[in-house]
C-alpha cells in the first residue's frame, strides 16, 4: 500500500536497526477500537470504535470514530460521522491531508476532517472490508474474509459526480489480507486467518499478483514500513507488536495484547511512536520506539 518489494528484498540489503521499546503506556475509554489513524500535522489521533459488542459484522449503527490528542486525551467521542450519519463497525483508517478513509463491513467512507462531510460507497462483493490505503491516487481496500483486494479510483470520491470505479486486484489467493501499506517498492500486506493457519507478509507485484516475502508467521493485522524498509507488524497469535525484515526475521517489541489491531506511527527525531489498539481489551497503547 508503495520494481516490487519482494524483488528488492531478494537482493543484498543493509541490516535493519533493531528497535526497542523506550516507554509503553495504556489509555482506556474505548469500546472495541479496531484502528488508529495518525494526523501528525493536526497533532491528533482518530480511532475507529465498534461502539457496542465485539461483533465485527453486525450492522447495528453503533460505530463511530473518536478524536484524541497524541498524549491520549479525548477531544471528541463521536467525531465522525457527523450528526445524522450512521456507521456500523468501522475498521481500518487512512489519513492523508484533510481526508480520512475508513472501511465499514461491505463499504468504505471518505470524510473531510474540517467540515465532517462524508460519503459512503458500497463495495460490490466485499465480505469484510478491512484496511484502506491510498497509493498513486487510488484507494486500496483489503477484504480479509473474502480473501481479496479492491482498487477504487479516484481515491478521493467525496465530491465527485457519480460513483468511483471499483475493480478487484486479486481474489482467492490464500492470503486473507488484513493490513496494507504503500511501501517503497509497492503495496505490502499481511494475512490473517486462524491460530492454526498462519499467514505471511506479501508484496504486490507489477503484474497484480501477491507474492510471499516471509514464511507464514501468524495472524497478522497491522503493518507499517520504517525508513530503513523494515516493517512493524501486529500479530494476534503472539499478542505482540514486532519489527520484521528478511534479514532480521521477527523481533518482538511489545507483547501482552489480546487483539493487537491496525496501528499508526508518528516519526520523531529520536525514533517513532506507535499507537496500537487492542480490539479485545478496549484500549490503545502508546509505545515509543528507539
Amino acid at each position: 500500500m508503495r520494481i516490487a518489494l519482494f524483488i528488492l528484498l531478494a537482493a543484498p540489503v543493509a541490516a535493519s536497526a533493531q528497535l526497542k521499546a523506550a516507554s509503553d503506556s495504556t489509555i482506556t475509554g474505548f469500546t472495541h477500537p479496531e484502528s488508529v489513524g495518525c494526523d501528525a500535522k493536526a497533532k491528533a489521533l482518530y480511532v475507529s470504535e465498534f461502539g457496542s459488542k465485539l461483533a465485527p459484522l453486525e450492522k447495528d449503527g453503533a460505530g463511530y470514530i473518536s478524536k484524541w490528542s497524541l498524549d491520549g486525551k479525548l477531544i471528541e467521542k463521536n467525531f465522525l460521522p457527523a450528526a445524522g450519519g450512521k456507521m456500523d463497525k468501522p475498521k481500518g483508517i487512512w489519513v492523508q491531508g484533510n481526508r480520512l478513509w475508513t472501511t465499514d463491513i461491505d463499504s468504505v467512507w471518505v470524510f473531510d476532517l474540517k467540515t465532517k462531510k462524508g460519503r459512503k460507497v458500497a463495495i460490490p462483493g466485499a465480505q469484510f472490508a478491512n484496511d484502506p490505503a491510498v497509493m498513486k491516487g487510488a484507494l486500496y481496500v483489503s477484504d480479509n474474509r473474502g480473501d481479496q483486494l479492491f482498487k477504487i479510483q479516484p481515491a478521493d470520491f467525496l465530491n465527485m459526480k457519480g460513483d468511483p470505479k471499483i475493480t478487484t486486484v486479486f481474489k482467492d489467493a490464500q492470503i486473507n489480507p488484513n493490513g496494507i501499506w504503500p511501501a517503497h517498492g509497492g503495496l505490502v500486506m499481511v494475512g490473517f486467518l486462524a491460530p492454526d493457519q498462519p499467514r505471511a507478509i506479501f508484496a504486490l507485484g507489477k503484474d497484480g499478483k501477491p507474492k510471499a516475502i516471509s514464511d507464514p508467521i501468524g495472524r497478522l493485522d497491522g503493518v507499517y514500513e520504517l525508513k530503513d524498509k523494515s516493517l512493524l507488524v501486529t500479530d494476534w497469535n503472539s499478542g505482540s507488536l514486532f519489527q520484521w525484515s528478511r534479514k532480521m526475521g521477527m523481533h518482538k517489541l511489545a507483547d501482552g495484547f489480546k487483539g493487537p489491531a491496525d496501528f499508526c506511527v508518528i516519526a520523531g527525531k529520536n525514533g517513532v511512536t506507535a499507537y496500537v489498539p487492542d480490539l479485545v481489551q478496549s484500549q490503545v497503547r502508546i509505545i515509543q520506539l528507539r
